[in-house]
């Protein structure tokens, strides 16, 4: 997850460059590198318990998260943000 928050804040960072966007966009990077940190450091003390594995619900969870993010990017960015960040009219 904060791999993912990295990822936005950095993209976003770099295609806007006002003082607004600096500041949020950049607390969010800040704060997901202190949250990713944080976690390394409590597994280093005590490692997570294993995760049981459900191939079946794995496979739903991604589908619903790439629908999800489909959904954003080509449609509700544009009716939300008022950007379409893959271009197009």
């Amino acid at each position: 997850m904060t791999l993912a928050v990295k990822t936005w804040a950095l993209a976003h960072l770099l295609a806007n460059g006002n003082l607004a966007d600096v500041l949020l966009f950049g607390g969010f990077l800040v704060w997901s590198v202190l949250v990713f940190r944080a976690a390394r450091a409590r597994d280093r003390l005590q490692p997570p318990p294993a995760l049981p594995t459900r191939p079946a619900a794995l496979l739903v969870c991604v589908a619903a998260g790439t629908l999800a993010w489909a959904a954003f990017a080509f449609w509700a960015h544009a009716a939300l943000i008022g950007v379409r960040p893959f271009g197009g009219a």
